[in-house]
């Protein structure tokens, strides 16, 4: 049976509770939701901007998924939680180049996105994602 590891990175932000960035078992990598907050400060940053909120959220994701050992190419599924329906449109246009610079492949990882409540007043955007390493 495979062991499950937690995977931490300072490419992320810390987790603020009582909960992994990442864990891994066997294949599997599933990645904590990452909001727009700054690696080395752990402050949200772009306030107001759910366009620039997304990618630091996305280089979040992706810094945990390295330190994984794995990369955006491996991701089965991303789930994308926006605070405002009038997001939709600047999430997805830095979703999509973000995709697109990092899935060589051309075979998109598929997506949720839901509209929710955030824990922090900031944060418009907070992605997850599940990979499957190798």
């Amino acid at each position: 049976m495979a062991t499950k590891t937690a995977v931490l990175t300072d490419g992320a932000p810390a987790p603020a509770w009582v909960f992994s960035q990442g864990v891994r078992k066997g294949p599997l990598l599933q990645v904590s939701g990452q909001g727009p907050q700054d690696p080395a400060t752990g402050e949200y940053v772009h306030p107001g901007d759910v366009k620039a909120q997304t990618r630091r959220a996305l280089e979040n994701v992706k810094a945990v998924l390295t330190a994984g050992g794995a990369s955006v190419e491996d991701v089965l599924m991303f789930r994308v939680y926006l605070t405002e329906r009038a997001g939709f449109g600047p999430m997805n246009e830095a979703y999509g180049e973000f995709v697109k610079e990092n899935c060589p492949s051309g075979v998109l990882p598929c997506r949720t996105t839901v509209f929710v409540t955030l824990p922090h007043e900031s944060m418009l955007v907070e992605i997850d994602a599940l990979a499957c390493v190798g």
